[in-house]
């Protein structure tokens, strides 16, 4: 069987550089907030080209804070809208719910399955605070005419980053291209924990301060509460793991392109759509989608091939139970998206022997 992503494989490939670094933090006592995370953050911020990084829980409140610190800020307020792409991941919709914001979903581009500029204006509204691009399966959204869009309404811009580490737009990394941008280091993540984490990145101060106090009890010295806060941040542990495996992730992130390069060259079935390739945005590839409109059956045929494959996601947001107060929308191309995804095995670690397997597979299915 080629798993899906073995985080078993993945984890003994940094050893003995993870034990000697956990061994490290819990020998010196010290857990929360101490030099494990004052390196990683400093290393991150300066990897995604901003000046500032606060580590958090996990991705999604990382998206809370940045709207939480906003709010205290003066630049936004409870109930203003959030303008997100319709077929994100539910976390990124709940992050903004949590904040007390509105969502307001957008129809991804049928050919990148990323926020589509063209819509976003149509939906721009005068309770429009924020627009949240996705960096979905690893490549960029198209950032120029959001940027544009979002200077020319006064709007902010978050970046969900949650699976694009290391991915470019234009010659700068995400993260560095919005106001601020949240980070999910979930251990499957192309930079993942062993555990849950998240981070801010943000060439702001201000917002770097106040998501910094928010996501500790919103307390900006000990004992000293200035906002109603929350409890999320990165622990030593996770900051000590990350530090070692942010070392090697350009040479992953290299490894997955050239995967995703032989699955492209190899792969010739009329009844499986990829996406095109887009040369200004330099694809991380954490996920690497076909669309076939009998999904289903494909899966089925590529597991009885030793192949396992997982699905991103099988249900949309609009239609989750969870969100139900917007499964009236009409949101044709979403639907399509979450009705056809299938993702391929991805990760540093295939064996090309396990690749060619894979691409000889997807051509045999009728």
């Amino acid at each position: 069987m080629i798993p899906y992503f073995s985080l078993q494989k993945i984890t003994e490939s940094f050893e003995p550089q993870l034990s000697e670094a956990i061994n490290d933090i819990t020998a010196s006592g010290w857990y929360l907030q101490g030099k494990a995370n004052a390196n990683f953050e400093k290393e991150f911020a300066d990897y995604c080209g901003t000046t500032h990084c606060v580590g958090t829980g996990n991705g999604m409140d990382a998206i809370t804070l940045i709207l939480l610190a906003w709010q205290a800020m003066g630049k936004t307020q409870r109930g203003d809208e959030v303008i997100v792409p319709a077929n994100t991941c539910i976390a990124t919709i709940i992050g903004i719910l949590r904040a007390g914001m509105q969502p307001v979903l957008c129809e991804p581009e049928a050919y990148s399955c990323n926020i589509n500029p063209h819509k976003i204006v149509t939906l721009i509204t005068t309770n429009t605070k924020v627009i949240l691009p996705v960096h979905l399966y690893g490549h960029s959204a198209d950032m120029d005419p959001i940027l544009a869009i979002a200077m020319q309404h006064g709007l902010l811009v978050l970046e969900d980053c949650a699976q694009a580490h290391g991915a470019f737009y234009k010659g700068k990394r995400v993260g560095s291209l919005g106001h601020a941008a949240a980070f999910s280091f979930y251990p499957s993540k192309n930079l993942g924990a062993l555990g849950d984490g998240g981070a801010v990145t943000t060439s702001d101060v201000d917002t770097a301060t106040y998501v910094r106090a928010l996501g500790n009890y919103g307390s900006s010295a000990k004992y000293v509460h200035d906002f109603k806060g929350i409890n999320s941040r990165l622990d030593e542990l996770q900051a000590a793991i990350l530090s070692v495996k942010l070392k090697r992730l350009d040479a992953d992130n290299e490894r997955r392109r050239e995967v995703a390069r032989r699955y492209r060259k190899g792969m010739h079935n009329p009844l499986v759509r990829l996406l095109p390739v887009s040369e200004p945005m330099e694809n991380v590839y954490h996920i690497f989608p076909i669309f076939c409109s009998d999904r289903e059956r494909l899966q089925a045929y590529l597991m009885e091939k030793g192949i396992q494959t997982l699905i991103h996601y099988p249900i949309a947001p609009h239609k989750q139970q969870a969100l139900s107060e917007y499964a009236a929308l009409s949101l044709p191309i979403t639907e399509q998206i979450h009705r056809e995804e299938l993702s391929l095995p991805m990760s540093p670690l295939l064996t090309d022997e396990e690749i060619e397997h894979i691409i000889e597979s997807i051509n045999h299915f009728v």
